[in-house]
Order: C-alpha cells, then sequence, then structure tokens
C-alpha cells in the first residue's frame, strides 16, 4: 500500500541531530570576544520596515559553526540548517532565535531569513561599483564605475578590511600571549590563486562574467592577464634578451589560452613565523613547542597581478594598529619590483626589515650613491673587484660553480659599509668606510695599512676629479630613498639570508597547500564559496583561513609532548631538509670536475 511505503520512507530518514550544546557555546564564546558584533552594528544599517527576527550575532554564530561542521566550508543553506533546525531547544531560546516548522516551506522561509542578512551585511563592506551575478556590458560597466562614489568605495573597503582582521584574529587568539612575547613578529608575504563561482569570459569580449571582479590568472610572469588593457608604463621591464636570439621591434608574444590557468582573485596572504627557529623536531620526534605554527594574519582580494604592494600595504598598516612587532619580511619578485614610493620605503618606515630575491636582470651593481655601490641589496667599497661584483651573474651564466659561488660571496664582506649607528626616524643612516670600520686596508688610508694579510687590501684606481667621497670621509649619510628598490637588511645568499628568506618564503608557500588541501577547507576550489562579488569571496575566505588557523593550532598542541607525556597524534614531517649551504640562485648545481 503506498501508505506502508511513506512509513518505511519515514523511517529511512534520520531524525534530527543536534550540534553538541559545548560546541556552540564555544561559538558563542568566540564570536563575543572577537567584537565583530559591534563592529559591524557601526556601519550595517538595515532598513526599516518588518522588525528583524535574525540577529548579525546569530549569523556570525552560524558562520562559525558551519565551518566546524563541513571541515572549512561555508554554505548559507548549512547555515539556516544548524541556526534553526540542529541548534538545541535550549541554546535557540538563548540566542533569540525563533522557531520555523521543520518543513519545506519553513527551511525557505528561514533561508531567506539568512541569505537577505548575509547580503546586507556584505554590501555594507561592498568596495566594487560592479554588481555581480549578470553579464554586465562594458558600457554598463564603464558607466557604473564613473558614476561611483570613491570615498564611499574606500569607506567600504575600510569596513571589508577591519572584518578580516577581526576574523582572522580572533582565530589566533589562544597563541596571543605567545606572540606578543617574541622580540618581533617576521612575516612571508604571497599571492596565491583562488577562483570564484562563476565561468570567466573572454577578456576583450563584449560583456563581464558573473563576478565582475574577479580576473583571469596566468601561471607565466607576474600573473596579470596579458590581453587586459594596462598602461605600458603599468608593465614590468621585459628582461635583456640573450645574444643571437633578439626580436624584431614588431614582434609580440601571443598569448595562448592554454597559458590561461583559472578565472578568479589573487588572495594576497601575510603569515606569521619564527624566523630564528627551523621548526624541525625534537629528538623524541615531536615539534618544538617554542616554535610556533605559521599562522595567517592578514588577507586581501584583488584581479590577479593587480596592486601587489598596495594590497600588501593595507594588510601591513592593520597589522602594525594591532600591535605587533615588526620583524623581517619577505615576499616573491613581484612585491619588491614594484616602485619604491609604493613598496619598499613604506615597509622601512613601518619598521620592517625586507629581505628579498632577484630578477636574473637585477644582479650584480645596482646602484651607487656618494660613491658607495649597491651591489644586490648592500652597500660596498667601490673598489670591490668585478668578480665579487658579478659573482652571482657569472653563476647564473654557469662561468663558475656553487662553490666559488660561495667563497666570492663570503669575501664580499671584506668590502661591506658598515653601520656606524641605527638608522633616525626618517630612515638616514651613518655607514663606515670598511677600511676605517677595520675590515680593510686601504692605500688611500694609510692609518688602516699594516693590519695584516687576512684583511683584503684596496687599492682604488687614481682618478682626474680626486677620491670619492665615501674614499675621503670615514662615514657617509645614506638616505632612505638611495637604492631604495633592491635594498634589503642581509646579505644576499649568505647563510643569515637564506636562513630568513626560505623560512619565511617556505612558510607562505606551505600554507598555501595547508589551506587549499581539498579534504580541508580547499580554498583553492570555486565550490567552497558560492556566493560571487569581491566582498561575498573576501567575508567567506576569511572564516575559511579562520578555520585552517585554528586546526593548524589544534595539529600543533595534539603533537606536542607537553609534561613528559605522549603526544595525542604523530607528527607528519618525515622528510629529511637539505642543508642551506647547498642552495644557490640557480638551484643545486653539481660541482665542476
Amino acid at each position: 500500500m503506498p501508505s506502508d511505503r511513506h512509513e518505511r520512507l519515514l523511517s529511512m530518514r534520520d531524525e534530527r541531530r543536534f550540534i553538541d550544546d559545548t560546541d556552540v557555546e564555544i561559538a558563542i564564546d568566540e564570536v563575543d570576544n572577537s567584537q565583530l558584533v559591534p563592529l559591524l552594528e557601526e556601519f550595517v544599517h538595515l532598513p526599516r520596515g518588518r522588525h528583524r527576527t535574525l540577529h548579525l550575532r546569530n549569523l556570525l554564530i552560524g558562520l562559525h559553526l558551519c565551518t566546524q561542521d563541513t571541515g572549512g566550508k561555508i554554505v548559507l543553506e548549512r547555515v539556516t540548517d544548524i541556526l534553526y533546525f540542529r541548534i538545541s531547544p535550549r541554546l535557540r531560546a538563548l540566542l533569540g532565535v525563533p522557531d520555523y516548522e521543520d518543513h519545506d516551506q519553513g527551511f525557505e522561509a528561514a533561508y531567506a531569513v539568512v541569505r537577505r542578512l548575509f547580503h546586507a551585511m556584505k554590501d555594507a563592506m561592498n568596495p566594487s561599483p560592479l554588481p555581480p551575478n549578470g553579464h554586465l556590458s562594458r558600457a554598463e560597466a564603464n558607466a557604473l564605475t564613473t558614476a561611483a562614489d570613491i570615498d564611499d568605495l574606500a569607506e567600504r573597503e575600510r569596513r571589508l578590511a577591519l572584518f578580516t582582521e577581526f576574523v582572522l584574529d580572533a582565530s589566533v587568539r589562544p597563541l596571543h600571549t605567545l606572540l606578543s612575547e617574541l622580540a618581533e613578529v617576521s612575516l612571508g608575504i604571497d599571492a596565491t590563486p583562488v577562483r570564484t563561482f562563476s565561468r570567466g569570459r573572454r577578456t576583450r569580449g563584449p560583456e563581464l562574467a558573473t563576478d565582475p571582479d574577479a580576473g583571469w590568472y596566468v601561471r607565466e610572469g607576474d600573473h596579470r592577464d596579458p590581453d587586459a588593457p594596462v598602461s605600458e608604463s603599468m608593465r614590468p621591464a621585459p628582461p635583456p634578451a640573450k645574444p643571437g636570439k633578439a626580436k624584431a621591434a614588431g614582434d609580440k608574444k601571443k598569448t595562448s589560452l592554454r597559458k590561461k590557468y583559472l578565472f578568479g582573485f589573487d588572495a594576497h596572504l601575510i603569515v606569521t613565523r619564527d624566523a630564528e627557529h627551523d621548526a624541525v623536531l625534537l629528538d623524541n620526534g615531536t615539534p618544538n613547542p617554542d616554535v610556533l605554527p605559521a599562522l595567517v594574519l592578514g588577507i586581501a582580494l584583488d584581479k590577479p597581478g593587480q596592486r601587489p604592494a598596495y594590497n600588501g600595504l593595507k594588510i601591513l598598516n592593520r597589522l602594525r594598529d594591532r600591535g605587533y612587532k615588526p620583524g623581517y619580511l619577505a615576499g616573491d619578485r613581484a612585491y619588491n619590483n614594484s616602485e619604491p614610493d609604493e613598496w619598499q620605503l613604506p615597509v622601512r618606515a613601518m619598521g620592517y626589515k625586507p629581505v628579498y630575491d632577484y630578477r636574473a636582470d637585477q644582479l650584480g651593481r645596482q646602484g651607487s650613491t656618494q660613491g658607495a655601490i649597491l651591489v644586490e641589496g648592500h652597500w660596498y667599497c667601490p673598489s670591490m673587484p668585478d668578480p665579487l661584483i658579478n659573482a652571482t651573474i657569472d653563476l647564473h651564466a654557469e662561468r663558475i660553480d656553487r662553490e666559488t659561488w660561495v667563497q666570492l660571496i663570503a669575501a664580499r664582506r671584506g668590502y661591506r659599509l658598515m653601520p656606524k649607528q641605527n638608522a633616525d626616524d626618517e630612515g638616514y643612516q651613518r655607514m663606515m668606510c670598511p677600511a676605517d670600520a677595520g675590515k680593510a686596508q686601504c692605500t688611500i688610508k694609510q692609518h688602516t695599512m699594516g693590519r695584516g694579510i687576512h684583511l683584503p687590501l684596496i687599492d682604488p684606481e687614481p682618478s682626474p676629479v680626486g677620491p670619492l667621497k665615501i674614499c675621503r670621509q670615514k662615514a657617509i649619510t645614506v638616505s632612505p630613498e638611495a637604492g631604495a628598490k633592491h635594498w634589503q637588511a642581509l646579505e644576499y645568499g649568505g647563510p643569515e639570508w637564506q636562513k630568513v628568506y626560505f623560512r619565511l618564503r617556505n612558510s607562505v608557500e606551505g600554507y598555501n597547500g595547508y589551506a587549499k588541501n581539498p579534504l580541508a577547507e580547499g580554498i583553492e576550489s570555486a565550490g567552497s564559496r558560492r556566493i560571487r562579488g569581491i566582498a561575498a569571496q573576501t567575508i567567506l575566505l576569511a572564516f575559511q583561513l579562520a578555520h585552517a588557523n585554528r586546526r593548524k593550532i589544534r595539529k600543533w598542541l595534539d603533537t606536542l609532548a607537553l609534561g613528559g607525556e605522549r603526544p595525542r597524534r604523530r607528527t607528519h614531517h618525515r622528510r629529511q631538509t637539505k642543508e642551506r649551504k647547498t642552495w644557490t640562485p640557480t638551484g643545486h648545481l653539481a660541482p665542476v670536475a
């Protein structure tokens, strides 16, 4: 009989399984301690009309519980199910969440409430003038962009940055005291591509995609879409052509559709990492409790390859306001290839110590001031021999082997200008001639001669205009603008540079892979964030990364051997790492026979 069949099917359908009250109470505490609710109430002004049955606080609790329930993904249908049907009646009454009938109409009514409140919150923080979910023509998009209020968009962008800051800050709250005990907080910054829930359109086509804020990510170069209209002043200088392979002036590189990797955003992530210690295991095979795990402290989304310096500084400014003590800062070449006024000088003014790698056409001598020369980020004596200046260039050209390069880099230290005092508040610093600093002997400065054969002998070439300023004086004052594009805090290629740079760069790259794990947050997948627009994508991604932070902290704590007890879980760090002294700019080269 039909009734018997319905009864059997009804018995097969599971009853509602409530989320444990303890987990809900933890989520309530997380939201209340994050101060997100007072922040949102400042600018999320709901329209007048019928009384709202769901508070912003409850929506945030639902978003938090959804990441815990799904392993780091957020779907508003799941948020609705959690808030209205999977929280116990006692806690639902405590939160003021109204009851809806547990059938299709009741669910749709509850889902409409959640959807409207989420979009009201998102619209208050949307820095884009372009509406999603429709194929705007380019004329319509240009008209909307022209008519937009720039100040209003900037205010919304500030709100979105504050929101993501509060979400991520709440996720690392258990380690706040340990982070505050560090003498300085070193950071790695990188942009990783993430898909959006939209199919990309032709770059120069008549219509925009349903997510008009996104763009094509390209694997090569600076990841900028080569078909996008960009002024020539914004394009990076092409690398020098190799001998015999010069292109004709009219030749242009054709772009293959296969090179376009995905349609989405660049997620600029800033990851904190202890630059003074390796994340190696102790003798008992457990992590060192003194070395904190790598965690995301800031995020900003933009079109791929667009404004890396702007997005990086936006996050760094907020970190400074949050009280993090600046330390070393490492990023890929997209950041240090920016203009000095946009990245290098502001970063140093904040107190960060940048460490960089360089393109092949940026190696060797990079600039000069008052006679001193800038070689791969450091100031040296103008009479430093050419083999030392061009050591890395010769290594790239395979004119020398790795061991020779290591020796030449070490030999540069005798020609390096030494700081006489710390930089002042405006970035000016007194730098001493290496001979006057006791690191070399110079024929121009006779009082430095006869100190021993262990010090290099500098014999400057005669000049009709006389010695250079650095050769006439004991010290010079170097302005922050001098060599600002390429200057860095550590000697390029040296042991300390390798230690700091690779620790920070490997940490941010490792975190990208950790959060992209399809079994967890899967942040690269478009299906893990099914709401279009840069504001919605940023909000959802912030919650995903907050979940990744919490997951990483829990895993780290479970693998520690504390109080003489065995850890709860084994660590997965089994691979033996190579010694840093084997690194070279072109890889691990075999020594010349």
